[in-house]
């Protein structure tokens, strides 16, 4: 196709008065039935452009170089006129095999007709009709540049319209991975937030980050039963006690993170520090709430 573009947008028209003057020097008879008897049958183009070749003869000496450039100039035409149907054709079946809406609304094909039809005009014309393939060369040629141009433009619609798709996909994707990601974030954190849960949160954070054993776990879970039974809601009304460790004020609790009020691992991140801070160890914690009731 791009050799057909090139040759339909750079091929020099021929100068009727000279070209005609030379073809209707010579009469040509030959194979003109039979070129007219495959178009009528619906012969495959190459056909018909090798039967028009075969009858339309070389130049001769008396006849000079201008009937042959007349020759050559209707077959290449009609070669680059083929392959631009056949463009053309491949992407009218291209944007209706892929099914997606272009712009402007409308734009699904490329009207091929009158190229088909030049053609077929062209490629039986008589041989001793000179003037009419002089004519029907340069009327091939016309709607071969402007069948290009319509197929670019199709194909230019197609692949924006792809485009669009693709980034719609895209974005379609994304949302879902993030609706995913939410939901997973909300189930994980509705487990967490169960005493149970927050009692397994609890037991891997303390040996993680301060290398406290199942002993220490177990003074942190007496600790905690009794201040809030592990409920990241519980709430003193007395003195404003706040969530599992029963921080007072609750506020202390976002300096472990801004969502310490729904947050039962937020909340035991700010305990833990808490109580290494103040008491060292959960048991030693513990102890000291024995003695005093508060720690």
């Amino acid at each position: 196709m791009a050799r057909a573009h090139a040759d339909v947008t750079t091929r020099q028209p021929i100068i009727l008065g000279v070209a005609a003057a030379a073809v209707l020097t010579v009469a040509i008879t030959a194979g003109t039935a039979t070129a007219a008897a495959a178009a009528e049958a619906g012969d495959a183009l190459p056909t018909t452009i090798a039967t028009f070749a075969a009858a339309a003869p070389d130049a001769t000496a008396s006849a000079g170089t201008s009937v042959s450039s007349v020759k050559t100039e209707a077959i290449d035409t009609l070669r680059d006129a083929q392959a631009a149907l056949q463009d053309a054709q491949a992407a009218t079946l291209e944007v209706a095999t892929v099914g997606l809406p272009l712009d402007p609304a409308g734009t699904t094909a490329v009207d091929t007709s009158e190229l088909a039809a030049g053609i077929t005009t062209l490629a039986t014309t008589r041989g001793d009709s000179g003037m009419r393939i002089v004519l029907g060369t340069k009327g091939v040629a016309e709607e071969t540049a402007e069948t290009v141009a319509q197929t670019a433009e199709l194909r230019t619609s197609l692949e924006t319209a792809k485009q669009k798709k693709a980034e719609a996909d895209a974005a379609a994707k994304k949302a879902a991975e993030e609706k995913a990601a939410a939901e997973a974030a909300a189930a994980a954190l509705a487990r967490n937030n169960t005493p149970e849960g927050a009692k397994a949160t609890a037991r891997a954070m303390m040996s993680s980050r301060y290398g406290w054993g199942g002993d220490q776990f177990s003074c942190l879970s007496s600790l905690w039963t009794k201040e809030s039974g592990w409920n990241y809601q519980a709430y003193n009304r007395n003195g404003g006690a706040t969530g599992i460790p029963q921080a007072l004020p609750g506020s202390k609790m976002a300096s472990a993170g801004g969502d310490w009020r729904t947050n039962a691992a937020t909340q035991i991140s700010w305990g833990l520090d808490y109580i290494k801070r103040a008491y060292g160890t959960p048991c030693s914690a513990w102890g000291h709430s024995q003695a005093v009731n508060w720690y």
